[in-house]
C-alpha cells in the first residue's frame, strides 16, 4: 500500500469510527501496513544523528486529549476512561479556514481512541507542567489519575487546568508521514490562560536538546 493508499486508509478507519462528518456507514478496514517506505527509499541517515540535529529545534509541549468513548465507539477490551498523550509536533497550520495539525506515531497506542472520538483539543502546557507532561508521554498507566481537568466547549475533550492555552477541535483530515501520521483539526474554540478579566499569561513549557528549559 502506498502514501495515497494508506492516507486513504486513514480517512476511511476515521469515517468508520464514526467521525462526526460521516453521511452513512462506511466498511471498517484493517490496520494499515506500519511500513511507510521501501527499505530502498530510506536515506543515508542515521537515526541517532536525526534526533540529535534536530533536537536544536526548540518547541513547545502539548498534551492532545479526547473525550471517553460513549456506547457507540468505545471498544469493549480498550480503557473507558479519555484518552492523551504529550505531544511537542504541534502547529498553526491556516488562518482561513481555522486549522492546526499534530503529528503521531503510527504505532501509538492512544491515536486510535482519538481517531474513533473524531474530536481532540490540544493543551499547550505551562513551564510548571513538567511533571504533567512526563505522566502523559508513558504508556500503560492512567494518565489521568489526580490530573485537574474540565471538558472543552465543543468537543467535550479533557481541557487541562493551569494549561497555557487550549484549542478543540474536530478531525478534518489524516495523512501519512513516514512512521507517522499529520492529523489535521478543525478548530471549533480555543482560549489562553489570560483571557479571562483577571487572568494572568502562563509562560509556556519549552523542549530542548532532550530536557525542559527552564
Amino acid at each position: 500500500m502506498g502514501h495515497a493508499g494508506m492516507a486513504a486508509a486513514a480517512v476511511r478507519y476515521l469515517r468508520s469510527a464514526g467521525a462526526p462528518t460521516v453521511a452513512g456507514p462506511v466498511e471498517a478496514l484493517p490496520r494499515p501496513d506500519l511500513r511507510a517506505v521501501r527499505e530502498d527509499e530510506r536515506a543515508p541517515v542515521d537515526p541517532a544523528r536525526f534526533r540529535h540535529v534536530l533536537g536544536h529545534f526548540a518547541t513547545g509541549v502539548t498534551v492532545v486529549t479526547a473525550p471517553a468513548p460513549d456506547a457507540e465507539t468505545e471498544d469493549p477490551a480498550g480503557p473507558a476512561g479519555p484518552a492523551g498523550f504529550a505531544c511537542q509536533s504541534f502547529a498553526s497550520l491556516s488562518l482561513d479556514p481555522p486549522l492546526v495539525c499534530f503529528m503521531v506515531g503510527r504505532t501509538s497506542t492512544t491515536w486510535p481512541r482519538i481517531a474513533r472520538a473524531g474530536v481532540f483539543c490540544v493543551n499547550v502546557l505551562g513551564a510548571h507542567q513538567g511533571d504533567l507532561c512526563r505522566g502523559f508521554a508513558v504508556s500503560g498507566t492512567d494518565k489521568f489519575a489526580g490530573v485537574a481537568y474540565d471538558a472543552a466547549p465543543v468537543s467535550g475533550s479533557p481541557r487541562l487546568a493551569g494549561a497555557a492555552a487550549w484549542v478543540d477541535c474536530t478531525v478534518h483530515a489524516v495523512h501519512t508521514g513516514g512512521d507517522h501520521l499529520i492529523v489535521v483539526g478543525r478548530v471549533d474554540a480555543l482560549g489562553a490562560s489570560g483571557d479571562a478579566e483577571d487572568g494572568e499569561d502562563v509562560p509556556p513549557l519549552l523542549f530542548h536538546r532532550g530536557r525542559f528549559l527552564a
